[in-house]
């Protein structure tokens, strides 16, 4: 085996996934063990109105996708998976989580019209 730009951006792909399921598998176990809802739906570092709402799926997508990032990481060791097949699989569970979580955090923040914005940040403001 020659030591190329390849095989070191394989092998930090193959690193990179322990710690990733390590992060993943935390936050599932903090959102449905704990019950610490501060990471689940954020925008710009805002929870949502209401993110015990938004919980389940985030702990969902967490679960799923450390789950996945498992497997390969036993195929891997395990030798049962070929290159192709467990670099494909970990790269789209990493894409498939980023844009799950977006989509989670976008439907939890909708977009309200600023007047309408405006006008209840200063309800917020007048009730504090």
């Amino acid at each position: 085996m020659v030591f190329d730009v390849s095989v070191a951006l394989t092998w930090i792909l193959f690193l990179a996934l322990f710690p990733i399921a390590f992060f993943w598998l935390r936050r599932a176990w903090r959102i449905v063990v704990k019950r610490d809802f501060s990471e689940v739906a954020l925008r710009r570092g805002e929870s949502p109105a209401n993110p015990a709402r938004y919980a389940p799926f985030a702990a969902a997508i967490n679960l799923i996708g450390a789950g996945i990032v498992l497997f390969v990481i036993l195929g891997v060791v395990s030798a049962r998976l070929d290159y192709e097949t467990w670099s494909a699989i970990a790269g789209s569970t990493i894409w498939m989580k980023f844009i799950f979580d977006f989509i989670l955090s976008r439907q939890a923040h909708p977009i309200i019209g600023k007047k309408h914005a405006q006008q209840d940040r200063a309800a917020g403001d007048a009730g504090k």
